[in-house]
């Protein structure tokens, strides 16, 4: 195997382990909301120091990587969403932090009037579950997963977008459980978050495999839509 295969092996052995491991924040950050269970909240808040050595080891082993070759086409690719992807990752790290410090806060495990009405649950699974399969699309270099990861978007935005009104209500209903309630209107938003940081993921994955960059699309779409619309007002 040529010297630069190798070196891009290293590459995306290290991303995935990365990978891994914020994996285990936002799973855990799960288990610590759903349980109150402060301690382990305390672990994934402790981890966050691992994912940023991972994401600044990784940073370094790209530059080394250009420093060695001229990467060209595929490979070049390759380095440019390893960087963007580990960015990402770092990020996706950071909430889960931030979902862990909101289940620090909680004494007792969260209503299940408010955990169903919120759907915060199936919002969770969502994100993990685009997380995973982002993770399989990028190690088994399929674009077509990722652009399925993409739409699964849609389900965490419908979740959000509705969640301030439910969530207001709820502490209309329970004033006494106001503070449950907005770590848990938080814990929504960080999640919206991680859904959008998985799609940059998957955009990149699609970058280096087809070689093309399909960022913005969605906006550009909702801009022409707009246009039509208001053309039609006249």
């Amino acid at each position: 195997m040529p010297h630069i295969d190798i070196e891009l092996e290293r590459l995306k052995t290290k991303l995935l382990e990365m990978w891994d491991l914020v994996e285990y924040q936002l799973q855990a950050g799960r288990e610590a909301m759903m349980t109150a269970d402060a301690e382990l909240a305390k672990q994934v808040i402790k981890r966050d120091r691992k994912v940023n050595q991972f994401d600044v080891k990784i940073d370094r082993m790209c530059e080394n990587f250009f420093a060695l070759f001229t990467p060209v086409a595929v490979d070049l690719r390759l380095v440019l969403a390893v960087l963007k992807i580990n960015a990402n990752l770092e990020r996706i790290g950071d909430t889960a932090e931030g979902i862990a410090r909101f289940a620090q806060k909680l004494d007792e495990p969260l209503d299940q009037e408010l955990l169903e009405t919120t759907k915060v649950v199936p919002m969770y699974e969502a994100a993990l579950a685009m997380f995973t399969d982002c993770r399989i699309a990028f190690k088994n270099n399929d674009p077509v997963l990722a652009k399925e990861v993409i739409k699964s978007d849609k389900v965490l935005n419908k979740i959000y977008r509705k969640s301030d009104s439910i969530v207001t209500k709820y502490m209309q209903k329970n004033p006494e459980k106001i503070g449950d309630a907005l770590a848990l209107l938080s814990i929504i938003k960080k999640l919206e978050r991680v859904g959008d940081q998985v799609t940059n993921i998957a955009e990149e994955v699609i970058f280096y495999r087809e070689a093309k960059v399909i960022k913005h699309r969605s906006d550009k779409k909702k801009k022409k839509s707009s246009g039509k619309d208001k053309g039609k007002e006249v």
